[in-house]
């Protein structure tokens, strides 16, 4: 049904896992979950229940993804990523229920560590960075900065958070700690930068 080099996963009974899907050690996939062909899970995943993974979707390893999420052809997710429960992704800009449009598959792509919440919808052909956070229900037409926190219907930047999620305590115009780890980021150019050392 599936390929693992170790077999060493779990799918629950009512779920369908088309032939053809690679899924790593210690991937968990729960309840009425739908699988397509050819799609890569990586290792310690988990897929909560009723989500549907579209043809080719890419997952990297440790994704969590929630309940009750659709994640259509197009959509590459790196290590990392928590996929909040109901989200939503799209693979077409301009879709017609009468007009074929499998060749105009636009990709998505969510860089490591990046959390999108609860609700939220990622609209076809967007790049969201490195442990940026979507805030629940945000709609995101655009392209997301790593580190930054968006949200809204179209979402737009905030704030700015750290590696752990948490929104940062700013000590200067240029320079900003994590309160929750004491990890400092700098400022420059508009991109935040975690500070090394």
């Amino acid at each position: 049904m599936c390929k693992s080099s170790s077999n060493e996963f779990f799918i629950h009974p009512t779920s369908i896992v088309e032939e053809g899907v690679s899924i790593g050690r210690g991937t968990k996939i729960w309840h009425f979950c739908h699988v397509m062909p050819e799609v890569s899970i990586g290792e310690y995943c988990i897929i909560g229940q009723n989500v549907f993974i579209g043809r080719r979707v890419k997952i990297g390893n440790k994704v969590k993804v929630q309940n009750n999420v659709s994640i259509y052809e197009g959509v590459i997710i790196e290590d990392e990523v928590f996929v909040g429960p109901s989200v939503v992704f799209t693979n077409v800009k301009y879709p017609r229920a009468f007009i074929e449009q499998k060749h105009n598959f636009l990709t998505t792509y969510i860089e490591r560590g990046a959390t999108l919440g609860a609700n939220a919808t990622i609209v076809c052909g967007v790049r969201i960075g490195a442990y940026a956070f979507v805030g629940a229900g945000a709609v995101v037409t655009k392209n997301v900065l790593p580190f930054a926190l968006v949200v809204g219907n179209p979402a737009k930047q905030v704030g700015w958070v750290s590696h752990a999620g948490r929104p940062l305590q700013w000590q200067s115009s240029t320079k900003a700690v994590c309160p929750l780890t004491n990890r400092t980021y700098l400022l420059i150019n508009g991109r935040l930068i975690p500070e090394e050392g």
